[in-house]
């Protein structure tokens, strides 16, 4: 061995060493002093991060920052009131809209408006994401079947919303039925697009070690391709089920005497601006709502098999 060998092999375990030790030092110390993430804790050598960067490593952080838009606005909207800018017809002052809502607790009518179409909104969204999911394993899969169905389905996908009112009216008359067959045409395609192009990338060297091991048909796709493209279906999920808000709306155009769409038109009709925005929010409140639920399952379904 020569001396330059032997000077680094004598060196080697000392600068591992050190590294370690710095290693477990700093995480040893970030656990036994304020408790924070290993995320916060310095890198050995490094300079510590930015407060910055430590407040985007907390859940508190991220929600404090998120925080501070809608407080804009909402200052936003309280002065540009107050002082004139526009009139309570235009644009109602934020106690206004409170006070909305308070009489419609008093009534009782508020809880029973958010419950209907949040019932409504996560049945169509329930069964739009099944469609689409299957379709779109069985489309993105079979060249037979996307060259029979994708053009059909792709010129179903641009016609708008309103334009499908008329004629499921026409065909399952005024009720529930109509309403949810509408949200769930809405969620169907966002969860059909991603599925459909997520599945036509998977690694074919994957598929065919899944092959070998004798998978076929339905296992195959339910135990390989499917779990390696997890992130893409939970983003057409996401999609969908902010489609299926969207769609809610249109949905109880038809006919409806309860539900936050039927608050906006019928605000919109009784010229009450304050519950019109009191009905905005509330969709934009519970939109988000339910996207960070399925955001939850998404990052717990991504850690299980992604």
């Amino acid at each position: 061995m020569s001396a330059a060998e032997e000077t680094q092999g004598r060196r080697s375990p000392q600068v591992n060493g050190g590294t370690a030790q710095a290693t477990v030092g700093s995480y040893g110390s970030s656990a036994a002093g304020s408790g924070a993430s290993p995320e916060a804790a310095p890198a050995p050598g490094g300079k510590p991060p930015r407060a910055g960067a430590r407040l985007l490593n907390t859940t508190g952080g991220r929600v404090l920052l998120g925080l501070v838009v809608p407080v804009v606005v909402l200052a936003a909207w309280h002065f540009s009131t107050a002082a004139g800018v526009f009139t309570s017809v235009q644009l109602p002052t934020p106690a206004s809209v409170w006070n909305a809502a308070a009489e419609l607790i008093q009534r009782g009518e508020l809880w029973n408006h958010i419950g209907i179409s949040t019932q409504r909104v996560l049945l169509g969204f329930a069964i739009g994401g099944l469609l689409g999911l299957a379709v779109g394993s069985l489309v993105g899969l079979s060249r037979v079947a996307d060259a029979l169905f994708s053009p059909t389905i792709g010129a179903f996908r641009a016609v708008p919303s309103l334009a499908w009112v008329p004629l499921l009216i026409l065909w399952m008359q005024i009720g529930e039925d109509s309403k949810v067959t509408l949200i769930s045409i809405g969620a169907f395609f966002p969860v059909f697009t991603t599925v459909y192009l997520a599945l036509r990338h998977v690694d074919q060297n994957l598929v065919e070690a899944a092959r070998a091991f004798g998978l076929r048909g339905v296992r195959l796709l339910t135990t390989v391709q499917l779990p390696a493209v997890v992130p893409s279906i939970f983003s057409g999920l996401r999609l969908a089920l902010a489609q299926a808000w969207l769609f809610l709306v249109a949905a109880e155009l038809i006919a409806s005497s309860m539900g936050l769409g039927f608050l906006l038109t019928d605000s919109q009709y009784n010229g009450r601006t304050d519950r019109l925005i009191l009905a905005i929010v509330l969709l934009a409140v519970f939109g988000k709502i339910s996207d960070a639920l399925v955001g939850v399952v998404e990052r717990w379904a991504i850690a299980r098999w992604a």
